[in-house]
């Protein structure tokens, strides 16, 4: 049984107008229109007052249950399948090391991020938990449940991580702390260790200590955009959103003082309009401040105000990816690089046999994100297909066999001589 989405965005060879990249003039979001009085603010599910019952699959019954943090979480649809909430498997992976949970709360996220399915606008057409969110349902699950199944694993836990992703709204602070207590309470931190991912816009520092005194290991922001400009066009005021690129840059250095060296991070999406230039420059201020960056392949989300804008093409993904990973964990300097007119990174400042050796070992090109417990370069939260469909792999949830490779290296422009790739050969590969 499969749960991936029916593709209703492909990625295409070029971007908008014919580029190799998202140029900034073409990525506009719609203007979000007014919601209905009565589904603002979950109107609807709090109008019927159906009480949850156990656990809650999307789409699942004709109106969602009148679901709240902290005692329901979400989950994405991987971490479901890995912990035997749902059936189903994911294309090429066992699925997922990470037990992403996500607050929810019939309100909603109060936030109208551009790129989002849980953007506040679509009250208007879907309750907060039956909508999509990086391409896949989220499950909703009482808390307890989740924490007496993995503590009864114990040490036989598929987790390598568990991170509690915040949203917008007034309870989202003190309920993140209840969810981790109880966490903390029955399950050892050193045997799965916990991310934050914040919600930067209603935090103080003080919020982040507490976190941190709770057993909370990595704290990461999600800042997604890659510029001010592109952070207020997506994000801000220009979708009627509450989020701001200062509020966002003052909690990531206070994590960095509290959580300390290579313990915090950024979020970045790659594809909303910004220059390599500019995504790299961004890298590097974040290696320099002791962090590391998570990268996302813009996909277009069915249902958020950007889902008419094409994908991030892969030629301009693949050269950012690389380039990310050799800033991140080959010492290599964004000052190093090179960079065409339009700020595309095309010479990489590494001897070539360095290079070829970095994109063979395949590492560059897997999922990004908070460390598991194989190795500080491969991120437990492996997302599957959270940012493409298996037809045109984004960000590897598995470790790249020879045909993903060669694919890798075509969308490059560096294929090895006699090893052309042969249009759809990685599908036939048998995969554990």
């Amino acid at each position: 049984m499969s749960w991936l989405k029916r593709e209703v965005a492909l990625p295409s060879a070029q971007g908008a107008n014919g580029l190799d990249f998202n140029a900034l003039e073409a990525m506009i979001p719609r203007a979000p229109e007014p919601t209905p009085h009565e589904a603002k603010n979950g109107g609807r599910v709090k109008l019927a007052n159906v009480p949850p019952e156990g656990v809650y699959l999307p789409n699942n019954n004709r109106l969602v249950p009148h679901m709240r943090s902290p005692e329901y979480v979400q989950m994405s649809t991987a971490a479901a399948i890995t912990l035997g909430i749902m059936a189903g498997k994911m294309h090429g992976c066992s699925c997922t090391r990470c037990l992403n949970l996500l607050l929810s709360y019939p309100e909603g996220c109060r936030a109208n991020c551009a790129y989002c399915g849980l953007a506040r606008h679509r009250e208007a057409d879907r309750d907060y938990a039956d909508r999509n969110f990086i391409r896949v349902d989220w499950p909703a699950v009482p808390m307890a449940q989740i924490v007496d199944k993995v503590a009864s694993d114990g040490d036989k836990t598929p987790f390598h991580r568990m991170c509690i992703s915040m949203i917008t709204h007034p309870n989202s602070d003190a309920d993140t702390v209840t969810v981790l207590k109880q966490w903390t309470d029955r399950i050892d931190p050193a045997t799965v260790p916990v991310s934050i991912l914040s919600n930067p816009t209603t935090m103080s520092r003080s919020d982040l200590v507490t976190l941190h005194g709770l057993g909370a290991e990595i704290f990461t922001v999600a800042l997604d955009a890659a510029t001010p400009e592109i952070f207020d066009r997506t994000r801000g005021k220009g979708v009627q959103s509450p989020h701001s690129w200062a509020k966002y840059w003052e909690i990531l250095e206070d994590a960095r003082d509290i959580f300390g060296n290579q313990k915090f991070g950024a979020h970045i999406i790659v594809g909303m309009g910004e220059t390599e230039h500019d995504v790299l420059a961004l890298v590097q201020r974040l290696v320099d401040m002791g962090g590391h960056s998570h990268m996302f392949c813009f996909f277009p989300e069915k249902g958020s105000l950007m889902d008419h804008l094409p994908a991030t093409p892969r030629d301009q993904w693949r050269r950012v990816q690389l380039a990310r990973y050799l800033i991140d964990y080959r010492a290599v300097r964004v000052e190093q690089m090179r960079f065409d007119e339009v700020g595309d990174a095309r010479i990489l400042g590494i001897p070539e046999a360095e290079l070829e050796e970095v994109i063979d070992q395949g590492l560059a090109f897997r999922t990004s994100g908070c460390p598991g417990k194989f190795r500080e370069d491969l991120s437990a939260c492996d997302r599957p297909y959270g940012d493409s469909p298996p037809s045109n792999i984004a960000s590897y949830p598995f470790q790249p066999a020879s045909a993903d490779l060669r694919k890798i290296r075509h969308q490059l422009g560096m294929e090895k001589p006699g090893e052309a790739y042969v249009e759809g050969e990685e599908i036939e590969v048998e995969r554990p």
